[in-house]
């Protein structure tokens, strides 16, 4: 039996629970503020693999994680103090329709959309090209 009652509606007319009723904390802090989206453990390697090779050729030299409440986004920089050259975003509301995944570049144009993260990257591949 629990020492927890259940007053019913108070002198405002409200149905609050007692004061004197139990909530768990965690409930509570996702309840008034939900954790932010984040990358996974597999996303982040496949990203930092990317940018590990771009570093290497000197295209890019900083980056920049952000986990916000409707997604989560990595953005790489030429030099630091500069706008991204590229973003790439984790949005789960878009899971279902056109996928998760983007790269944005500079101007705010989606360069690759789609549910997979390693297929959305490939825009970052070279392509070889035959010089005649």
């Amino acid at each position: 039996m629990s020492d927890q009652s259940d007053t019913g509606p108070d002198e405002s007319g409200s149905l609050e629970p007692s004061p004197a009723s139990v909530v768990d904390i965690r409930e509570y802090r996702q309840a008034r503020d939900p954790l932010p989206v984040t990358f996974h453990r597999r996303e982040l390697d496949a990203i930092l693999w990317i940018y590990g090779r771009m570093v290497g050729e000197g295209a890019w030299r900083d980056y920049a994680i952000d986990h916000l409440k409707d997604r989560a986004v990595f953005s790489v920089f030429k030099r630091s103090g500069e706008f991204p050259l590229y973003r790439i975003e984790k949005n789960p509301k878009l899971a279902g329709k056109q996928g998760a995944f983007a790269v944005i570049g500079a101007d705010g144009r989606i360069l690759k959309r789609g549910h997979e993260l390693k297929q959305v990257l490939k825009v970052f591949d070279k392509s070889l090209k035959l010089v005649e």
